[in-house]
């Protein structure tokens, strides 16, 4: 059985996005790559989100910029089968040959005779085809077409799409958490709490009400006590603490230019704060969350209950935070002691000051450079912590050596040093991972060489990567101005060149250039690379996540200053047209241009 097609005898053609859709666009992009194989409109599709179920389609993680590279084959496939499912169909039913016929507008056509797919669906079914062909690039009608858009954005802008924290349920949760870091809850006074039930959890004190409203109301009034955690906890004491780990790397006999830059800690901020909602009926569990992993919370999941389903909600972006399953699990415990539906939600502060934040990172760059002051050796050290979700791996220096290698696209001998300190506060996946912290770090040591070469020329010199070349070019010829700062970077399989620019008039302008092989869904590129260079502006205006007296000092967009809408920039954005196999998209952009602002700032 085809698990991500399904054609009905009443001609609906039913697709089954088997990843989340976070804000990120996967749900199109599957759209498009079905319409372009079955030959039908993307408007024509119904789009249904799998559930949780990674033994029928595999793995089902939104993260890492992966999804189009996991995808983009099978998908395909499954839409291929069943178009030479539904032409052998035809030609069975003319008595005449399979190539004698093909598909098109939801039809199987033989000169002027036609069946419709749904008259064929029943039949087709059945066949097993020899041999499926995808639709060669050079065909291509909906893959690659700029015009197409996303296919829920009439819902989205007219607020009828349902996301997590709209699904119903039988009483509503807030939880009271943790005044300090790593404090542990012992106890509570409810005597001012009014219609309203309060549970003593791991995370703090879950309040239950009928409605947001009383359920907030009520952990106002409720008095709580605490003990242990890090009342003193200062981000001061743990930057200077980085600093002093800092590896001895490699020095280099003579001169050398030593730079130190500070990457901050980061919060995700997604627009949505997580929720979840979960439902217990003795060893049964149903879950609906705004989840990136729903086959990873599945898992864990059935390691207490015998049935199991996870429903992926609509999320209101997500970054890495909807990775961690801590609200999830909070919705299940607090389902399962009160036998009703139950609906855990974080408010903006509770997620500003409780979320899995972008490690503090500490950058030592050496370099020795030659007579026209560019790079010939470099040494990049690093201080930082490890992921808390990914203790294992990111704990070790060698192993983030290794995942740090191939990424500097620099023809300049080099390598980085890695120390890891264990995490004061929890950390966890942000947009680009380390690589936000190595690029920024690497380029923007580059850009402030004293060398008569301009940003772009300095770049250009130092490039035999004949890829990062072309985008670099791309950028550079489309780029209506001076590159006063210039970025590149290579991860997911893909490339991307960044050159910014402020005016007199103090406008920033950016040109962004792309190369992710073959652009499967080009306007959802163009907003992906956009979406990064808005987070990119934010850090570099000073958006950062600090700590005093114990606790994260930021609590909301107040004092979290993310860009705004007015806040955009004039931003153009090239997409490159190249042979390579699909690439990765979502992070691909953040590092290059948080290096390229970051300088521009400075």
């Amino acid at each position: 059985m085809n698990p991500f097609v399904r054609v009905d005898a009443d001609g609906r053609i039913t697709v089954t996005v088997p990843v989340p859709d976070t804000g990120q666009g996967v749900r199109t992009a599957v759209a498009m790559m079905v319409a372009e194989e079955l030959r039908v409109p993307v408007e024509s599709l119904v789009i249904e989100q799998a559930e949780g179920d990674p033994d029928t389609y595999g793995p089902q993680i939104s993260a890492n910029s992966n999804a189009m590279q996991r995808l983009h084959e099978p998908i395909r496939t499954a839409a291929a089968t069943v178009r030479h499912q539904l032409v052998e169909a035809a030609a069975r039913r003319w008595q005449a040959e399979v190539d004698e016929c093909r598909a098109d507008s939801g039809f199987v056509h033989r000169g002027d005779d036609r069946l419709s797919y749904g008259e064929l669906a029943e039949e087709a079914a059945t066949l097993t085809p020899s041999d499926v062909v995808l639709t060669p690039r050079e065909e291509w009608r909906v893959l690659g077409n700029p015009a197409v858009k996303r296919v829920d954005r009439h819902a989205i802008v007219t607020g009828k799409l349902a996301y997590a924290i709209d699904q119903p349920a039988d009483l509503v949760a807030v939880v009271a958490r943790p005044p300090w870091i790593g404090a542990t809850p012992t106890g509570f006074d409810a005597t001012n709490v009014r219609n309203a039930e309060v549970v003593q959890m791991d995370s703090g004190f879950a309040v239950l009400a009928n409605d947001t409203y009383t359920a907030l109301k009520a952990r106002e009034n409720l008095d709580t006590s605490w003990q242990g955690g890090f009342p003193d906890a200062d981000s001061d004491r743990w930057l200077a603490d980085l600093e002093a780990a800092l590896p001895e790397g490699n020095t280099p006999p003579g001169e050398y230019i030593e730079k130190i830059f500070v990457t901050p800690m980061l919060a995700h901020a997604p627009m949505e704060p997580p929720t979840a909602t979960a439902k217990v009926t003795g060893d049964e569990v149903t879950l609906w969350a705004p989840t990136q992993a729903p086959d990873r919370v599945r898992k864990l999941l059935e390691e207490e209950f015998a049935t199991v389903r996870v429903i992926p909600t609509r999320a209101g972006g997500a970054f890495g935070r909807k990775f961690e399953v801590d609200f999830v699990m909070e919705a299940v415990q607090l389902a399962r002691h009160t036998g009703r539906t139950v609906k855990v939600l974080w408010t903006r502060d509770d997620d500003m000051r409780h979320d899995s934040y972008r490690p503090l990172s500490v950058h030592r760059i050496r370099a020795t450079v030659n007579d026209e002051g560019l790079p010939v050796w470099r040494d990049h050290a690093v201080s930082t912590w490890p992921l808390s979700s990914l203790l294992d791996v990111t704990s070790n220096p060698q192993v983030m050596k290794m995942m740090s290698a191939n990424k500097y696209p620099y023809d300049v001998e080099g390598e980085c040093h890695f120390a890891i300190l264990p995490p004061p506060i929890r950390t966890g996946f942000w947009r680009s991972v380390y690589a936000g912290q190595l690029v920024c770090a690497d380029e923007m040591f580059l850009s402030g060489l004293a060398t008569p070469h301009d940003q772009l020329e300095r770049r250009l010199r130092l490039l035999t990567d004949q890829r990062v070349r072309k985008t670099l070019e791309a950028a550079a010829e489309a780029h209506d101005g001076e590159p006063q700062a210039v970025a590149c970077h290579r991860d997911y399989g893909s490339v991307v060149a960044v050159i910014a620019e402020t005016g007199r008039d103090g406008r920033t302008k950016i040109t962004a250039a792309v190369d992710v092989g073959p652009a499967l869904h080009p306007s959802g590129v163009r907003q992906q690379v956009e979406g990064s260079i808005m987070d990119a502006l934010s850090v570099a205006r000073g958006a950062r996540i600090t700590v005093k007296h114990g606790k994260v000092v930021q609590k909301s967009f107040a004092d979290y200053p993310w860009a705004r809408i007015g806040d955009t920039p004039e931003i153009t954005v090239v997409v490159v047209a190249s042979d390579a196999p699909v690439g990765g998209l979502g992070e691909l952009a953040y590092p290059a241009a948080a290096a390229a602002l970051g300088f521009l700032s400075r």
